[in-house]
């Protein structure tokens, strides 16, 4: 199936569309025996979740998890854990006009030809952004049992709208509560520029897009298996899952392609405690595919939001012309900001199915 996040040990299953009654996923191979910090979880996907401040869509959902199976008294019990979450503040009459013309830089066309135009329209159905709401929640509980394991994921933004942010320190990366601040970023004098930028889109009914910097630490070494199954490839699978992404790369990554190789290779060498180390990251923490010990850090594009309030051409499916269209409705002017928690989500699950 192709909404499957198919690993070696753990499989999760998203269902559900941007309008239907509910979205929510299946986890399915999470250990027995393990708390979950519900409080935990319910924090992690706020940061997430829409209509929360004015850099964001005002449809309002507050992302509450029903717990239909998995858990018995807070503690995982071995059976497969599906949560599901109401879909509450659709407007679908706000897509009523677009079932036969295709939104630009959407799935729309490709999901009308795929489905011979059965596709659920509303909210771009199953191809929307609103499926990262049960990512979130299998994040969060991926997230905890790592914690268990001494791995932490940490993301920020990294640049929006041309606008950068202080990047991870590639070789001692530390928590800098991130998660905890309004908005995502390490220095908030530049996460200010960032806002301005959102809100001077907005007015101009148009969107920005950016970068997202992902850092994971207490990966041993070794961890991966050569030569499909490496940690690079996992983790890029599964972050082009959301909805958005258009690019990601390892390390200093295209830069790399600039670089002698005297000056892109990491040396090693061994640290006070006798722990091979490299005595730079260019890598990103991972070479052939396994991990070196190393942070891994990795950086993802995220595209401007395609729905913007600006006429723009499209075709009409139905008598063949071309014809233009103005959207409608409540869009955010950028995401990138709510899929920071996204990137951590998907790579905690990644990463949780390489360590088990």
């Amino acid at each position: 199936m192709s909404s499957i996040i198919n690993g070696k040990n753990i499989k999760i299953s998203i269902f559900g569309q941007s309008h239907s009654e509910a979205i929510g996923c299946v986890i399915d191979g999470l250990p027995a025996g393990i708390a979950i910090d519900m409080d935990n979880v319910r924090e992690f996907m706020q940061r997430r979740a829409p209509g929360k401040n004015e850099f964001s869509t005002q449809r309002s959902e507050d992302d509450e998890v029903e717990i239909l199976s998995g858990i018995a008294d807070g503690v995982t019990c071995g059976a497969p854990l599906c949560g599901i979450i109401k879909n509450k503040n659709q407007h679908s009459k706000d897509y009523s006009s677009l079932k036969f013309t295709p939104r630009p830089s959407h799935a729309d066309l490709g999901n009308f030809v795929k489905t011979n135009g059965a596709n659920d329209i509303r909210g771009g159905g199953h191809s929307s952004g609103r499926l990262t709401a049960p990512l979130c929640f299998a994040g969060a509980i991926a997230m905890q049992i790592l914690n268990t394991y001494g791995v932490n994921v940490y993301a920020h933004i990294y640049s929006l709208a041309g606008i950068n942010d202080t990047a991870f320190d590639p070789l001692k990366l530390e928590y800098q509560g991130i998660d905890k601040a309004k908005f995502p970023v390490i220095d908030q004098q530049i996460g200010e520029q960032m806002q301005s930028a959102i809100l001077q889109a907005r007015d101009m009914g148009d969107s920005v897009g950016g970068i997202i910097e992902c850092g994971i630490t207490g990966v041993p070494c070794g961890v991966g298996d050569p030569i499909f199954d490496g940690v690079e490839n996992k983790l890029s699978a599964n972050i082009f899952g959301i909805p958005a992404v258009k690019g990601i790369e390892f390390g200093a990554g295209f830069d790399l392609a600039n670089m002698m190789g005297s000056t892109a290779n990491d040396e090693f060498s061994y640290d006070e405690n006798g722990t091979p180390i490299t005595l730079s990251n260019n890598n990103g923490g991972i070479l052939g595919g396994i991990t070196t010990g190393m942070p891994i850090i990795f950086r993802v594009v995220i595209k401007p939001t395609p729905s913007i309030y600006k006429e723009q051409q499209t075709i009409n499916l139905k008598d063949g012309t071309n014809t233009t269209l103005l959207i409608s409705g409540r869009h955010d002017p950028c995401i990138v900001q709510r899929a920071v928690p996204v990137v951590e989500a998907v790579s905690a699950i990644t990463m949780l199915d390489f360590i088990l």
